[in-house]
């Protein structure tokens, strides 16, 4: 699966791949996890698309709002979708059946020094993440991150905004960066903004928590982290091997809102979602999608929870 690698965004024809994804059914037709005497496999065609303004404004906010999670509120993530479907010959959406239909995944890249001074929201994030990683607990996040976002040098860095629906099978994954790297290169050779010194990606991370059933309690405290960072995005795991550096970051609006049952990874268990971003130097990006697809092809990445 792939989209072709063209430089007219009225061109984007993808091409397809068949996804095999397994349901269990009962002799009744109905689904059925007790069963494993019938199994039915469902090709899913997953395609990758250029950005489409007149399609993709509202999927595309979704999924930034739940890239953003708590602190979603924070941006004008309606100004933020319209630069994303507006730049439609870098990055990608991922549907099912039809370009109409709305993103299933998207990936894309923004230039921060080139669109801070006219757009605010880019603006805006840049100062969000510098500051995010000045509290992380990574020293060498915290010192780099606001050197290069909001310094007075020559570097250029695009932030990696990527997100899709909880799981999405892996196999969706290294296409949408393998076309994103051939896209940055057709765009240089074009004279476009995207010659960038580093790559900022952005993601989400979560915790295991205690969970805290009563309501007045959980009003009260905070709930108390008890395991290591896993990864609603598993190729982050992998991507980070090549990170300058890369850590996790606890919400601003973190405290205001409770960690839901309804989350719960283990049946005691509860999670706490935290930002998480990577920089990574532009040298060894295309090495750390490389590495993402071999981390894939290899069997490495699970599925992410639901």
């Amino acid at each position: 699966m792939g989209k072709k690698r063209t430089r007219n965004p009225d061109d984007d024809v993808a091409m397809t791949d068949e996804v095999p994804a397994q349901t269990k059914k009962n002799n009744n037709g109905g689904d059925s996890s007790d069963s494993d005497d019938d199994m039915d496999i469902v090709n899913v065609d997953f395609e990758l698309f250029n950005y489409d303004p007149t399609i993709d404004f509202h999927g595309v906010r979704t999924l930034l709002r739940q890239l953003l999670d708590a602190d979603a509120s924070l941006f004008d993530l309606s100004s933020l979708s319209d630069l994303i479907v507006e730049q439609n010959t870098v990055g990608s959406t991922c549907k099912v059946d039809d370009k109409a239909n709305d993103a299933y995944a998207f990936l894309t890249v923004l230039n921060i020094q080139e669109h801070s001074p006219t757009k605010p929201v880019v603006k805006q994030l840049a100062e969000y993440l510098a500051d995010r990683a000045t509290k992380s607990q990574d020293e060498t996040l915290a010192k780099v991150v606001p050197e290069v976002l909001l310094g007075e040098g020559k570097q250029q860095v695009g932030l990696v905004l990527a997100e899709r629906l909880l799981n999405m099978p892996a196999e969706v994954i290294p296409p949408m960066w393998s076309c994103m790297i051939d896209e940055i290169e057709a765009a240089v050779e074009d004279k476009e903004p995207y010659e960038f010194t580093h790559y900022l990606v952005l993601s989400r991370t979560y915790l295991e928590v205690e969970s805290t059933l009563n309501q007045t309690e959980r009003k009260n405290k905070r709930s108390k982290a008890t395991g290591e960072l896993q990864y609603f995005h598993p190729e982050d795991e992998e991507m980070r091997k090549f990170a300058t550096a890369a850590g996790s970051f606890e919400y601003t609006k973190e405290g205001q809102a409770a960690v839901a049952d309804s989350k719960r990874a283990f049946q005691e268990m509860g999670i706490k979602p935290v930002g998480f971003m990577m920089l990574i130097e532009a040298e060894k990006f295309p090495k750390a999608v490389q590495g993402i697809t071999e981390y894939v092809a290899t069997g490495g990445m699970s599925m992410e929870i639901s």
